[in-house]
């Protein structure tokens, strides 16, 4: 069961594609694939930008990010490679969180797409943004057609995340949010009172990553 969430995202468009994907596939995914603790790890392709690159990793807890395993490969651990390609990229987004929502806990098999939504909130607004975010829109988005899983999360407490909040929709294809079913489970009366409260909202549409060749 997995309670914790590690998600990275960058920007590789000033790095070369054919060595980021390379460092990804032969290095970076594989060491941390190799972590006891570490379940589903996916890599995604920015479905309106592919030079956006989303890595997702369900975590047995948040709490494996501070073993000895993980801080082998991490932190100042991390591998002269690494170093080399994440300094020529952009950091989207570093999120540390652990499970907020009821039901299913894990990253499905075989999505083809992800809708990421990342933001933080107002604090006024925080106790009505959860509850919003729990009794209407979670089960509103996992009821469409074509969302195979609904997850949302919270930045751990004492860890560094560019968010407080990050849900997570593990889609049959990207082109899931386009249709009206989405849309309509969206656009409600009680999202659009609590969008004014939102504060660095990222939302990132991507596709299940292909190597090529």
């Amino acid at each position: 069961m997995a309670r914790g969430l590690l998600v990275a995202g960058f920007d590789f468009a000033a790095a070369h594609a054919d060595e980021f994907h390379d460092w990804y596939d032969f290095e970076h995914l594989p060491e941390r694939k190799a972590v006891p603790g570490f379940g589903t790890c996916e890599r995604w392709i920015g479905d309106e930008n592919g030079q956006y690159s989303i890595a997702t990793y369900d975590l047995d807890s948040v709490g494996v990010l501070d073993s000895e395993a993980y801080r082998a490969i991490a932190y100042s651990n991390l591998s002269p490679w690494s170093k080399r390609v994440t300094a020529m990229c952009e950091r989207l987004i570093r999120f540390e969180g652990v499970l907020l929502s009821e039901g299913e806990s894990c990253a499905p098999e075989n999505a083809g797409g992800l809708l990421i939504n990342a933001m933080s909130v107002a604090p006024e607004a925080e106790q009505e943004f959860n509850a919003w975010y729990d009794e209407e829109h979670i089960p509103a988005l996992a009821a469409v057609p074509g969302t195979l899983t609904a997850r949302r999360f919270r930045a751990a407490q004492g860890r560094v995340s560019t968010h407080q909040y990050v849900a997570l929709y593990h889609l049959e294809t990207p082109d899931v949010v386009r249709g009206d079913a989405w849309r309509q489970a969206v656009e409600t009366p009680w999202t659009m009172e609590m969008r004014p409260y939102f504060r660095d909202r990222l939302r990132i549409l991507v596709q299940a990553y292909q190597r090529a060749g």
